[in-house]
């Protein structure tokens, strides 16, 4: 792997809260990720299931993590499971783990080749009477093919039909939204490689530069970073482009008087950035340019400060939008008796800030967890309002990625240039 080894101790620790959680005469396996196809004999880039990184640190493909806590045998209660490599798969794909390796990554001792999973399974299964299987549980998940763990299902079912089945998921949602140490220092690294890509894209930004040209410097300084890539596909959106949320063509040319929304992140050790940044294609924002950007900013570092534990979503959108509110109205795009008279199931800020203002992030940009539960501290949120204007052709937005503390937020994007003063100034460097 690209990055640095990460301390076998965090996914010890990540599989005792995980077992602490389980019913008793529980075992919970866990599958890794298909290396899905593209066309003919092509693959797409293998990334791992997060939750099995998350109690393993295996990154490898064809792994299945079984948990059995209560095991009769020690041996058997921690087992990792690892596709046996030979010379033509060195020759063709390259090294694979080696059952030592997999043991200093993980420190799970018993490490098998996945040939020998079906015998290991049925004993286990003779013992157990709960059986813990994984799926995606995200709420704005859309799954159309069929993964590795939903085909692991119907075989577990089909075989062995009369145990209770239950779901990680939920479990996994509750642990992986609070963050250790370890991690938050994961995601730092991620930010800061994303702060490194923005400030080469500062001295690089002008009129006739091309959106993927701008995507490319991103990349290239991932890529020297240590980062596998992009956390997610790079939004680079000039003009009014930027009023589509998830415009990813990239293709246009960026014009004198245009902004530039550029929504990226690094991923670092598979955990994401989130960052977003507007600036102005010429160096200078216009007039209206600098109005629209500092109503967002202003609604970033009000909703900054609701990131607490203690709050909740529902409460902190609330407040969010009534900042919003206000802003637009200052802008002349919203009419103040208007807003006093609006159905409040249907704010009218939402034509233009149409969308959630946080979301967790961790192993996934888009990271699990309850949206019910109050904020804890731990918990990193982006904080992203933004103003889309279709009719003039303005879109700003900005993001930062905020850790949760007893006693406040911390902004891990601090040091990122945000303020337009900023901008403007390095921009003409």
């Amino acid at each position: 792997m690209r990055y640095q080894p990460i301390p076998q101790d965090l996914f010890i620790q990540n599989r005792h809260n995980f077992s602490k959680q389980l019913n008793t005469c529980s075992v919970a396996i866990f599958n890794s990720n298909d290396i899905m196809p593209t066309n003919a004999d092509g693959t797409m880039s293998f990334r791992q299931n997060s939750d099995l990184f998350y109690l393993s640190g295996i990154d490898q493909e064809e792994s299945i993590l079984v948990l059995f806590p209560e095991a009769k045998d020690p041996r058997m209660q921690e087992i990792l499971f690892l596709r046996e490599t030979n010379d033509l798969i060195l020759t063709w794909e390259g090294y694979k783990l080696t059952k030592e390796q997999a043991r200093e990554i993980s420190g799970i001792e018993t490490v098998l080749w996945l040939s020998e999973f079906k015998q290991v399974l049925n004993s286990l299964m003779a013992e157990a009477e709960h059986v813990y299987l994984n799926t995606n549980e995200h709420l704005r998940a859309v799954v159309e093919v069929e993964t590795r763990d939903a085909r692991f299902i119907k075989w577990c079912k089909e075989h062995y039909p009369l145990h209770k089945y239950e779901r990680s998921a939920p479990i996994m949602h509750k642990l992986r939204a609070v963050k250790s140490e370890p991690e938050i220092e994961l995601i730092k690294t991620a930010c800061e490689i994303t702060e490194k890509a923005f400030r080469r894209l500062l001295g690089f930004i002008k009129p006739g530069v091309m959106e993927y040209e701008i995507e490319a410097e991103i990349s290239h300084e991932f890529l020297r970073n240590r980062s596998r890539g992009p956390a997610y596909s790079s939004i680079i959106a000039s003009g009014a482009n930027a009023c589509i949320l998830h415009y990813v063509d990239n293709n246009r040319e960026c014009k004198d008087g245009d902004l530039v929304l550029m929504d990226f992140g690094a991923e670092y050790a598979n955990y994401a950035a989130d960052l977003t940044r507007t600036v102005p294609v010429n160096g200078k924002f216009s007039k209206r340019q600098r109005e629209v950007y500092d109503s967002v900013l202003t609604v970033m570092k009000a909703a900054k400060q609701m990131l607490v534990p203690g709050n909740s979503l529902d409460q902190y959108h609330a407040f969010v939008g009534r900042v919003m509110e206000n802003e637009l109205i200052k802008l002349g795009l919203l009419n103040e008796a208007d807003v006093r008279n609006q159905d409040p199931a249907k704010p009218l800020y939402k034509k233009y800030f149409m969308h959630g203002t946080s979301h967790l992030l961790g192993l996934d940009v888009h990271d699990v967890g309850n949206k019910y539960r109050p904020f804890e501290e731990g918990m990193v949120f982006t904080c992203e309002p933004g103003i889309y204007i279709r009719e003039e052709g303005i879109g700003i937005r900005l993001e930062n990625d905020i850790l949760i503390t007893k006693n406040g937020a911390i902004d891990l994007m601090e040091n990122i240039p945000l303020e337009a003063d900023d901008i403007e100034k390095l921009m003409k460097k």
